[in-house]
């Protein structure tokens, strides 16, 4: 499929074109201190090895975010104040510490909730469910699973929990431990192949031929 350009104008009189393009598929990994190492660095490396670009979403672009066993460093490639919702085809939310200290910053509460409304792909594993009760989207009527000592959080919200490796429901995929990586790895991918990546727009300067 062709891309569709549009000539448009700055102010300083330099054209640009505006062009709406299918593109390749933009996962958003948020993250922070005290991530789950392998919970990390194992979906991260499949949702890569599967063609789709991955963003590690922090508080600053920049930080450098260590993992709780500290096997694993990394550095957020943007803000949350640099992203929206909309620019991603899918969500993964690592476990250990890192959703409970997101949790805490409303900016990462609400990006999940308007994620959450466009009805793409949303990935949490362990402790990130909690991040997804923060914004107030699981209740009756969900099914999902988590960390053991979250599923009783999920319980009193209403959902249904299921101690299971991958818990499917809808456009959720959770899952409990690193134990279930494998499950949890492989479901993504299926998920991933499903969706086509959104269109977004882009502006690029007009080089005159």
């Amino acid at each position: 499929m062709g891309t569709v350009a549009r000539l448009s104008h700055e102010s300083r009189g330099i054209p640009t074109v505006s062009v709406m393009a299918n593109i390749t598929k933009k996962v958003a990994c948020l993250l922070d201190r005290g991530f789950e190492d392998s919970e990390f660095r194992v979906p991260y490396d499949r949702i890569k090895a599967e063609g789709c670009q991955v963003d590690i979403i922090g508080k600053d672009a920049g930080a450098e975010l260590i993992g709780d066993k500290g096997k694993e460093r990394v550095k957020a490639d943007l803000g949350i104040a640099d992203v929206k919702p909309e620019d991603y085809d899918a969500l993964l939310i690592p476990g250990g510490h890192s959703p409970d200290h997101l949790r805490a910053d409303r900016r990462f509460v609400d990006f999940v909730k308007r994620f959450d409304a466009l009805h793409r792909p949303l990935f949490a594993i362990c402790h990130g469910p909690q991040l997804m009760m923060s914004a107030g989207i699981v209740g009756k009527g969900h099914t999902l699973t988590a960390w053991k000592t979250v599923q009783e959080d999920l319980r009193y919200t209403g959902a249904t929990v299921k101690d299971e490796p991958a818990v499917r429901d809808g456009h959720w995929l959770t899952s409990r431990q690193p134990g279930d990586l494998k499950a949890f790895s492989d479901a993504i991918a299926q998920m991933l192949g499903e969706v086509q990546p959104a269109t977004r727009q882009e502006t690029r300067p007009h080089v005159r031929a």
